[in-house]
């Protein structure tokens, strides 16, 4: 069995996985978008995602690149969706990224608000769950046939997935980029009693990648 991950979260170093206010001219937030331009926006691994040349190599690239590898299901809270509040009024928002968007695998929302599945060029297709993060995981585990299952965001999803101790794997990234206010990943949470632990660490000229795991008990 894969594990159940959250890897390449940006996270700024007071906390904040995304700025207040989002919207469709700002996803991560008013001012948010300073996450990943920080490390990400500039490496060979985003330029491919995004259809363009060129790009980065190192660290931070080839620490994006893993995060993509060996996945069988994601799992995404609505914000990260899609900036629609409430019950959706109509199917024309299909995402962020276009026709083609980048996860190739079977994409889990979280919402309370049933919407009929999407199918989408390059294998992904999106899932609506209104019922929770366990019935969530249960249907990715089913769609991911043994691979990983990447716990996407937002911060929100993330820490339900913290809580409930179903996560296995948390790497997060750590540009030196203060926010100051938004959606803060650490308020409330401590990971040591939750089981978590930091097993690796690395640092390129752009970031810190940390990552933390659950300890068997």
């Amino acid at each position: 069995m894969g594990k159940v991950r959250t890897s390449a979260f940006t996270v700024s170093i007071d906390g904040f996985g995304a700025a207040p206010r989002q919207s469709l001219e700002n996803p991560f937030g008013e001012g948010g978008m300073v996450l990943p331009a920080a490390w990400f926006f500039e490496t060979r691994t985003f330029r491919e995602m995004t259809g363009k040349d060129g790009g980065t190599t190192g660290i931070d690239d080839g620490i994006a690149r893993a995060s993509m590898e060996g996945i069988g299901a994601w799992i995404l809270g609505r914000n990260m969706f899609g900036p629609v509040r409430g019950p959706w009024p109509d199917d024309s928002w299909k995402g962020w990224w276009g026709d083609n968007p980048p996860y190739h695998t079977p994409v889990f929302v979280l919402t309370h608000h049933a919407r009929p599945d999407i199918v989408m060029e390059g294998g992904t297709t999106f899932h609506f769950v209104t019922d929770g993060i366990v019935a969530a995981l249960k249907r990715a585990r089913e769609a991911a046939q043994g691979k990983d299952i990447r716990v996407g965001g937002g911060v929100s999803v993330v820490r339900q997935f913290l809580q409930a101790g179903l996560l296995d794997e948390l790497h997060l990234v750590l540009p030196p980029v203060v926010l100051g206010a938004g959606e803060n990943l650490f308020s409330g949470l401590d990971l040591p009693s939750l089981g978590y632990a930091v097993v690796a660490r690395v640092a390129s000229p752009n970031a810190t990648h940390v990552t933390f795991a659950r300890q068997s008990t």
